[in-house]
């Protein structure tokens, strides 16, 4: 009776942190969105808030981190339920860490309203932070199902992301050479489009886990990565 007792105590303490990681989630998911709307609409007031909405993303990491210690301190889990409280730490980590992404993309959204567009490098850049943004919902669906197929496929569709970043950067890259007036502009967007790129990356990262998380071992391949931008730059110096 006293092991059922214990047992469904750690039940309940997972289905709180498990909470708390998808409450981060769902913040994340709207920093993305609102981040790159700002950027399109040129909108600082959003900008501000996306802003100041990352403090909620950062206290629900420092909590989770603070129940997933207390969870191994007081019931000291092993095999599967201690897997889950290792990759739970690692997906808030990466959830902050895209959350960090956003509010950097944010940042430079009040400089950018005081500069000239450059064509639709915003447009584009809001349609790259969408696709991440569907991926990290189908990350955490799959985390949520303990669905390792979905999780996958989220794996293999970061190489979209990065080839929508070398189109950007390629673009970037013809827009300075153009005209020397488009640098600056051209610079803040080039910083916007590798954040993005890399919330790509954290969004894979929180896949890979939810892969070791549901089978026991980490993703059979190498992640694939698309982003060519290295040899672009050696190929213009």
């Amino acid at each position: 009776m006293r092991e059922q007792h214990i047992a469904s105590v750690f039940d309940r303490d997972l289905e709180a942190i498990q909470a708390q990681i998808m409450k981060m989630g769902g913040l994340v998911e709207a920093a993305i969105r609102d981040a790159a709307r700002s950027l399109d609409t040129r909108d600082e007031e959003l900008a501000e808030q996306v802003r100041a909405a990352d403090k909620a993303i950062d206290d629900l990491e420092e909590m989770v981190n603070e129940e997933t210690a207390r969870v191994i301190a007081l019931r000291a889990p092993i095999a599967s339920d201690l897997r889950l409280i290792l990759s739970v730490i690692k997906i808030s980590a990466n959830l902050e860490r895209i959350g960090d992404y956003a509010k950097n993309m944010a940042k430079r959204t009040s400089v950018l309203t005081q500069m000239a567009p450059v064509s639709d490098s915003t447009g584009a850049l809001r349609r790259m932070a969408r696709e991440v943004e569907r991926m990290l919902k189908d990350a955490l669906d799959a985390y949520v199902q303990r669905d390792a197929e979905l999780a996958a496929d989220v794996i293999a569709r970061d190489q979209e992301v990065d080839q929508m970043y070398n189109a950007l950067f390629r673009e970037f890259l013809t827009f300075m050479m153009e005209d020397p007036r488009n640098i600056t502009a051209c610079m803040h967007l080039h910083f916007i489009a590798k954040n993005i790129e890399r919330m790509g990356d954290h969004v894979t990262s929180i896949a890979e886990q939810v892969v070791y998380f549901v089978t026991g071992e980490p993703p059979e391949e190498s992640r694939p990565k698309a982003d060519k931008t290295s040899t672009l730059i050696k190929g213009q110096v």
